[in-house]
């Protein structure tokens, strides 16, 4: 991967630059202005974190209208293949978007950004089409504060579907699902296999269950799958009252059924606005996303504070030992951030 750009201070641009200027440039539709600015909010020193926070409020009142759409699925299952299929429509249909993704082991990796550009290869060349990964700062808080981040900046620049993709193993699912309006879940055929490999949990707060790969011989094992899905749905729970999440199946390789897939996502739009639910959703999501933030700040304060990251070195060794209780290490702790 390249290296991040810098100014000639070796800052991130317009780290020390007027924000109102960037986020002009971002609003007229500027990429590289775009890159910048999400190289920006990547960044851990406190003065960068300032100027972010800036350049957010700035252009907070040109976010807010894209459609957010979470998607999930265990490695394997095609969402990349998927998107890229999906993408292409949406593009020649007049939309533009952006697609982040959310890797929370990538602080390990490196990262698997040039890999989804190669699976997405048609989509990363679509001019109106813009691929990026979303930093996660190695923690889940990272990732859902630095994607809503970079999601507001992306609905800033225009771009009116943000598709957020997560690896599909651990917890980031939950952490997508409280920032996007739609949260759909790729399910590969074999419905018994697959429902061992994916958290219950997940499936209780989708929003639509897509049979992927329905194609070819996959055809009918996918549409008995879909079968064992709706039923098992029929015993859950909707987590609204406007909304059933429906089960369909559909092809990422050919397209079939990509077009019953964007109605679904419309259909839930449509329902949840009429019953007031779409804008309690997005109120609730800056509440968290402002929960977030402010859990990665306290986070900050520990890993950058020399004096309390040595007392909690001491501290922690003391706990393994067995000479401190936890309890009484956490009340120091928190009286060392309260000073």
């Amino acid at each position: 991967m390249s290296a991040k750009p810098q100014s000639k201070s070796g800052r991130p641009p317009a780290a020390n630059g007027d924000t109102a200027a960037l986020a002009a440039a971002i609003r007229n539709g500027d990429r590289s202005a775009l890159a910048r600015a999400i190289t920006l909010i990547e960044s851990k020193r406190a003065d960068h974190r300032h100027a972010a926070a800036e350049l957010i409020q700035h252009l907070l009142p040109a976010t807010g209208h894209s459609r957010r759409i979470g998607i999930t699925g265990v490695p394997g299952v095609g969402k990349s293949t998927l998107i890229d299929m999906l993408g292409l429509q949406l593009t020649g249909a007049g939309h533009r978007l952006a697609v982040l993704a959310v890797d929370p082991s990538s602080s390990r990796t490196g990262g698997s950004i040039l890999g989804d550009k190669t699976r997405m290869a048609r989509l990363a060349a679509d001019p109106n089409a813009f691929i990026r990964p979303s930093p996660s700062s190695g923690t889940l808080g990272g990732v859902a504060a630095k994607t809503r981040e970079t999601m507001l900046l992306c609905e800033a620049a225009g771009f009116d579907v943000i598709i957020v993709e997560t690896v599909g193993i651990g917890q980031s699912e939950t952490a997508v699902a409280d920032m996007v309006d739609f949260f759909l879940v790729l399910m590969l055929p074999g419905a018994g296999d697959e429902l061992q490999g994916l958290k219950k949990g997940v499936i209780e707060i989708a929003d639509m269950i897509a049979v992927n790969k329905a194609d070819g011989d996959g055809k009918a094992r996918a549409g008995a799958a879909a079968a064992e899905y709706r039923a098992a749905l029929n015993i859950m729970t909707p987590t609204s009252p406007s909304w059933s999440p429906p089960v369909i199946t559909v092809s990422g390789q050919s397209g079939d059924g990509l077009d019953e897939l964007w109605r679904r996502v419309e259909e839930h739009r449509e329902k949840l606005t009429l019953s007031g639910e779409f804008d309690d959703r997005r109120r609730s999501q800056g509440v968290k996303w402002m929960w977030a933030m402010l859990d990665e700040r306290l986070t900050a304060v520990l890993r950058d504070n020399a004096e309390i990251r040595r007392r909690l070195q001491e501290l922690e060794a003391g706990v393994r030992a067995g000479e401190i209780a936890p309890a009484l290490a956490v009340d120091e702790i928190a009286a060392l951030l309260s000073v």
